[in-house]
């Protein structure tokens, strides 16, 4: 049977978000910042986001539609749920209840049907979302009176540091001041520094694996990414971490000279941890390592498993069901 603490991660997720819950005042769109975004209506300097300039907006949006979990948490995490007039590519059920109501679009809304909404801000955990075959550039979305805002740890355009919790934290705060909402963003970082202090490694650094996905090989967690920031801070050694990526392929024979102690299983609806683990019970060079035998495995849900307010919640959640195995 699997050893899961998906109820902790939730009620975790639930007492980050808690203290930015209020719903936001209605609002005017912010000036447009077009292709060279200038500065918003209070004056305000625009942000850099994904090298692509972002001017806060002089009051909170309004009308957000969020792509993908993590999106749609941190629009939540900021007091705006009640903002949400959809979702598209959600990774789970949401805990949140505003972001449970709001309507979803099937796959990823194309520039027309995005428009049709007529959204003042678009929020994505993935810069393809705004691919000009999918919603569309945001220079020209800027150009509207639309804010954008991608998470910086997502960036695949520029150049990403290896992820820290400094930055993280960070995004949060410029993801409130993009979204008008300066203060919720600045509440949201502290509250998840104080969460982050909270967090107790385990002893020992038994080492882990981070597995996402894949069948033919596994995708897991690098040395630069989410994984790695949560591991680390669990107290686990990733036996990936010499990687610098944030995910890469291994090899099923890599995995199993690894041998970790621990396994973290990414859970989603199209790739359950259940079937992750019969796969490394099936696989002759996986199924004599220990952390299968004797189901040393930690189950993360997926949304919590890429940057975002979920994050200090997933690291709470690997360093307390690690110590429940024992």
């Amino acid at each position: 049977m699997l050893r899961t603490s998906i109820a902790l991660a939730a009620s975790a997720l639930v007492v980050a978000l808690a203290g930015c819950s209020a719903a936001a005042p209605a609002a005017t769109p912010a000036a447009s910042d077009g292709a060279t975004p200038g500065t918003s209506a209070d004056g305000t300097a625009p942000i850099v986001d994904c090298g692509i300039e972002v001017a806060p907006r002089a009051e909170p949006a309004e009308r957000i539609v969020a792509v993908k979990s993590t999106a749609a948490d941190l629009v939540a995490a900021l007091g705006l749920g009640d903002a949400l007039i959809s979702t598209a590519f959600l990774d789970a059920e949401p805990e949140d209840a505003a972001v449970a109501a709001a309507p979803t679009i099937e796959g990823m809304p194309g520039r027309e049907a995005l428009l049709a909404l007529e959204p003042d801000a678009v929020v994505a955990g993935w810069e393809s979302a705004f691919a000009p075959e999918a919603a569309g550039d945001r220079a020209s979305l800027h150009a509207l009176g639309i804010t954008t805002w991608v998470s910086p740890a997502a960036c695949r355009s520029t150049d990403v540091e290896p992820l820290t919790w400094d930055a993280l934290l960070h995004e949060l705060e410029q993801a409130g001041a993009a979204l008008g909402v300066p203060e919720a963003g600045a509440e949201l970082a502290a509250e998840q520094r104080a969460a982050l202090d909270r967090v107790q490694p385990v002893e020992d650094a038994p080492t882990a694996l981070w597995y996402s996905s894949g069948e033919d090989a596994p995708y897991v967690g690098g040395g630069s990414g989410a994984p790695a920031l949560v591991l680390d801070t669990a107290g686990l050694e990733n036996v990936a971490a010499d990687v610098d990526e944030a995910w890469t392929t291994m090899s099923w024979e890599a995995v199993a000279a690894a041998d970790p102690d621990v396994i973290v299983l990414v859970d989603a609806a199209w790739h359950s941890a259940e079937s992750k683990l019969e796969r490394l019970r099936a696989n002759p060079a996986t199924a004599q390592l220990r952390a299968v035998q004797e189901e040393r495995v930690v189950v993360v849900p997926f949304p919590m498993a890429e940057a975002g307010v979920g994050s200090v919640a997933a690291a709470q959640l690997v360093a307390d069901a690690v110590r429940d195995l024992g």
